[in-house]
């Protein structure tokens, strides 16, 4: 028969087992095991960094968002609106009025002018041709906004007035441009009256460049004096001004006669 025996460990090897399995009690032993829901919660200082970032990205965008919007209108207004205006407009006009005091009994009278508007200059030039009715001289005219004058070409003297702009009888470019534009359509035909006014001419103007480029044009060459408005008074019959000169002219819904006296 054979035996058949099993084998002792060595007893060496005893002791090296049980310091194992009482090394792995003691880890099982020291962990500290957490409920469930008992996390612990994060920084907070890092949570706040956050919204604040978000805050400042916010503030960015709608920032680009408005300077988008404003070279956009920019944009809008320069190439679509103000490429509808032309550079220069150019209107023959007409228009009827009444003249208590020369022609009293002849009823309406007409005044015709060639008028040249020029917005993004910011100045007007109109010319007006020998009337038909007589007593006032033909002229070309020139309103500079840019330099507050205004210059009176009197064609039958031959000689140039410069005034300080009148701004509450003549219209801006851009008002009297949508005037005559309505006038032209024939949305209303300005039937109206006239006023005076009245200037004495002063110095003489030999610096000629310091009125300005446009006007420097049109007087370049000729006699130039300084005018000066008279204070309100009635108006002056044609036997109280055998010295003046008259000019009619509209840039308005009304005539203006100009009467232009030499300086007594």
């Amino acid at each position: 028969m054979v035996k058949i025996g099993v084998q002792q460990p060595p007893a060496a090897l005893k002791p090296e087992k049980e310091k194992a399995a009482a090394a792995a009690g003691d880890g099982a032993a020291g962990a500290v095991l957490l409920p469930p829901g008992a996390e612990e919660p994060a920084p907070v200082v890092q949570g706040r960094r956050s919204s604040l970032s978000g805050v400042c990205y916010l503030t960015m965008g709608l920032l680009v968002l408005l300077l988008g919007l404003v070279f956009a209108s920019m944009y809008v207004y320069r190439y679509f609106f103000i490429t509808q205006l032309p550079r220069e407009s150019v209107f023959h006009c007409g228009v009827l009025y009444e003249d208590s005091l020369y022609s009293p009994f002849k009823g309406q009278l007409e005044l015709h002018e060639d008028v040249k508007i020029y917005i993004e200059e910011n100045y007007e030039q109109i010319n007006v041709p020998v009337p038909q009715f007589g007593g006032s001289d033909p002229a070309d005219i020139i309103h500079d906004f840019q330099r507050g004058l205004t210059a009176y070409h009197d064609i039958t003297l031959d000689k140039c007035y410069v005034i300080e702009l009148n701004t509450t009888i003549v219209m801006p470019p851009r008002n009297l441009w949508e005037l005559l534009v309505n006038v032209k359509k024939g949305t209303y035909l300005p039937q109206t009256y006239i006023i005076q006014e009245e200037m004495i001419a002063t110095e003489h103007v030999s610096d000629m460049e310091q009125l300005g480029s446009f006007i420097y044009r049109l007087c370049s060459g000729k006699e130039t004096y300084r005018l000066k408005r008279r204070s309100a008074r009635r108006r002056i019959s044609r036997r109280e001004a055998g010295n003046c000169h008259r000019i009619r002219h509209f840039e308005n819904t009304f005539v203006v006669e100009t009467v232009i006296c030499k300086k007594s």
